[in-house]
């Protein structure tokens, strides 16, 4: 049916992508599972260590060790610090808010990632937001009032919500230093994400193992983990980077807008985490919002 509307050359990418999101939606149902074995910061430094691993052979090919030994000291610790922010404090910090809150509303906090990238944008590079980007901002803050209310926290729930505060800002902070490091082109997307990915999991794991220990990891859990790190996370990782070179920044946005709903539909049918009505009206208005402020590029064309 895609094909019908679209040019092969798209069509494809359009479906890859599609199948990445699905991918990435179903990692919050399987790392809810896993929590209740596994603690959360451990969790994802596996996740990521072995995702890691399976990424690291490629690195060696003799055209990526060249484009590695090109990079001076700067552009290293650029992707060692991209490492820090992506993987080990936003990944973690994500893992985290995971054992304090449904994936639905962990998801729907994520969502104002682009609206604190837009701020930072303000702050760091003098770049106003379009008008188009204000009524996103509006229409995400209306979408989340409308999701939380009546606004009656629990304890655990406002830890929880603090927590992925923390993780959306460590994300925007890894979202606009990603940009500077992809924009230069010193190196392959590969690259990039191998390095940062094996930097962020030392650390991850490293810590995770001294504040929590390592647990016993029924077998069940285990499959769940190879998974997600192998097939959730190295080959999802490939598998997108691949798309951005078909796809425009305005279709990623829309496709990867999709998490939201995919996320409460696999919360629903797998976790059993029920969605109100005005729960649901509150994920389209935000979701709506979050998308108009990602995309400023189609209105400066």
């Amino acid at each position: 049916m895609i094909s019908e509307n679209l040019p092969r050359s798209k069509a494809i990418p359009v479906l890859q992508a599609l199948l990445v999101t699905l991918l990435w939606s179903s990692s919050f149902v399987i790392i809810k599972i896993g929590l209740e074995e596994i603690p959360p910061i451990v969790f994802a430094g596996l996740r990521y260590s072995i995702a890691a691993i399976c990424l690291l052979p490629f690195l060696f090919k003799k055209e990526n060790l060249i484009q590695v030994s090109n990079l001076n000291s700067v552009e290293i610790i650029k992707l060692g610090f991209y490492g820090v922010l992506f993987i080990a404090l936003t990944q973690g910090a994500m893992f985290l808010g995971l054992s304090f809150l449904p994936s639905v509303t962990v998801s729907l906090i994520l969502n104002f990632t682009p609206i604190v990238v837009a701020g930072m944008g303000i702050i760091l590079i003098n770049e106003i937001p379009t008008q188009q980007q204000w009524i996103g901002t509006l229409l995400f803050m209306i979408g989340v009032i409308t999701y939380f209310y009546p606004i009656d926290f629990t304890g655990s729930e406002v830890t929880g919500i603090i927590v992925m505060l923390m993780a959306v800002i460590f994300n925007a902070g890894s979202s606009v230093l990603g940009r500077d490091i992809n924009r230069a082109r010193k190196c392959s997307p590969l690259i990039i994400t191998t390095i940062s990915m094996l930097v962020g999991s030392i650390i991850l794991l490293s810590t995770g193992i001294y504040l929590q220990g390592f647990p016993s990891i029924s077998l069940f859990n285990f499959l769940l983990l190879l998974w997600m790190a192998v097939i959730n996370t190295a080959f999802a990782f490939t598998l997108w980077n691949k798309t951005l070179r078909s796809l425009t920044a305005m279709e990623s946005s829309i496709i990867n807008g999709t998490m939201l709903i995919q996320i409460g539909v696999l919360a629903w049918i797998f976790l059993g985490e029920e969605i109100t009505s005005t729960e649901i009206a509150g994920m389209l208005i935000a979701a709506a919002g979050a998308l108009l402020v990602q995309l400023k590029s189609r209105v400066i064309k």
